[in-house]
C-alpha cells in the first residue's frame, strides 16, 4: 500500500507538472508569437504609410518636377557628347545628312551630335523605375514622372541648333561646312526654369491620362514641354526639420543686391538684421631679397547682414 501511494503520488505529480509547463510554455509562446506579428505588422504598416505620406508630399512639387527633368536632360546632353568625341563603342557622330548640299549653297559635314541615340539611352535609363510602377498599379506619380522625364528630353532637342564653318582664301566663305550641335547645358537649364515657374498643377486620380486639377481647365490638354505636379510646394522661408527645410532665418544676405541674395527676397518679407564685424587681414604685403615677404596688419569695418 505504501508502494501504491508513493507510486499513484508521484505520478500525478510528474503529469500535473508536465501538463502545466507545457500549457504555460505553450500559452507563452503563443501570446509571444501573437503579440510579436502584432507589433511588427503595426510598427511595418505605421511605418510604410509614414515614408508612404512623407515620399508622396516630397516627391510630388514642382521642384521635383524640376529634377526629373533636369536629370533626364543631363543624360541626353552627356550620353550624345560622349558619342560624338568617341568614348562609346555602340554610337558615334550622326551622319544622316552628311554630304548633301542645301539650297543656300552650303553642304551638311563635320560631326552633327548624335541626339536620337541620347534621347533613346536617356528613355531606357531613366524610365525604366516609374515604367515598371505604371505598369504595376497605374498611379498618376509615375505618370507624372514619365511626363517631366519626357520634358527634359525634348527640351535639349528642341534647343539643337546648326553650327558653320567657313572655308576659303583669305578667310573667305568659299564653302561652308553645317552640322547640327548641342545646345549649352545652362540654356537647357534656364528653359527648364521658366517651365518650373509655369508648373501644372494635376488631379491627384488620374491613372491613364494626366488631367489638370482646376476644374474649368480640365478639357485643356497638358503641352508636351509644361512640367507638372500634384502637391503644393512647402514653405521654404520657414525651418521644417520633417522635411528638411533649414529656413531662411539667419542666412546671410546682400542688402543693394535684386538677385536670390537679395535680403528681400531672401529673408521673405522677415527683415534682416546688422552686425558690424571688425575684419582683419595681412595687406600691403612686399617681397625682401632674400628672402622673405612682410606684411602689414589691416583692419576693415564690414556690415554684415542676416535674416530674421
Amino acid at each position: 500500500m505504501p508502494n501504491s501511494n508513493t507510486n499513484s503520488n508521484t505520478n500525478n505529480n510528474t503529469n500535473s507538472n508536465t501538463n502545466n509547463n507545457t500549457n504555460s510554455n505553450t500559452n507563452n509562446n503563443t501570446n509571444s508569437n501573437t503579440n510579436s506579428n502584432t507589433n511588427n505588422n503595426t510598427n511595418s504598416n505605421t511605418n510604410n504609410n509614414t515614408n508612404s505620406n512623407t515620399n508622396n508630399n516630397t516627391n510630388s512639387t514642382r521642384e521635383a518636377a524640376f529634377v526629373h527633368a533636369i536629370l533626364s536632360a543631363g543624360v541626353v546632353h552627356a550620353v550624345t557628347q560622349a558619342c560624338s568625341v568617341g568614348n562609346l563603342s555602340d554610337c558615334s557622330c550622326d551622319m544622316t545628312r552628311y554630304g548633301e548640299a542645301d539650297v543656300d549653297g552650303w553642304k551638311w559635314g563635320g560631326c552633327s551630335d548624335n541626339v536620337n541615340y541620347g534621347l533613346w539611352f536617356s528613355k531606357t535609363f531613366v524610365d525604366a523605375p516609374d515604367v515598371v510602377n505604371h505598369q504595376n498599379g497605374r498611379n498618376v506619380r509615375s505618370l507624372m514622372n514619365l511626363h517631366n522625364n519626357e520634358v527634359g528630353r525634348t527640351t535639349v532637342e528642341k534647343l539643337m541648333s546648326r553650327k558653320c564653318r567657313c572655308h576659303g582664301v583669305s578667310g573667305s566663305c568659299a564653302v561652308k561646312t553645317c552640322w547640327r550641335g548641342l545646345p549649352a547645358f545652362k540654356d537647357i537649364g534656364q528653359n527648364l526654369k521658366e517651365s518650373y515657374e509655369t508648373s501644372v498643377r494635376l488631379a491627384g486620380r488620374a491613372q491613364t491620362k494626366l488631367r489638370r486639377k482646376e476644374k474649368s481647365k480640365r478639357r485643356v490638354p497638358i503641352k508636351p514641354d509644361e512640367l507638372v505636379h500634384l502637391s503644393k510646394s512647402p514653405n521654404y522661408c520657414k525651418h521644417n526639420p520633417k522635411k528638411g527645410i533649414l529656413g531662411t532665418t539667419g542666412r546671410v544676405c546682400n542688402r543693394t543686391a535684386r538677385g536670390p541674395e537679395s535680403c528681400d527676397l531672401l529673408c521673405c518679407g522677415r527683415g534682416y538684421n546688422t552686425q558690424v564685424v571688425r575684419h582683419t587681414e595681412r595687406c600691403q604685403c612686399k617681397f625682401h631679397w632674400c628672402c622673405y615677404v612682410e606684411c602689414k596688419t589691416c583692419e576693415t569695418m564690414l556690415d554684415i547682414h542676416t535674416c530674421k
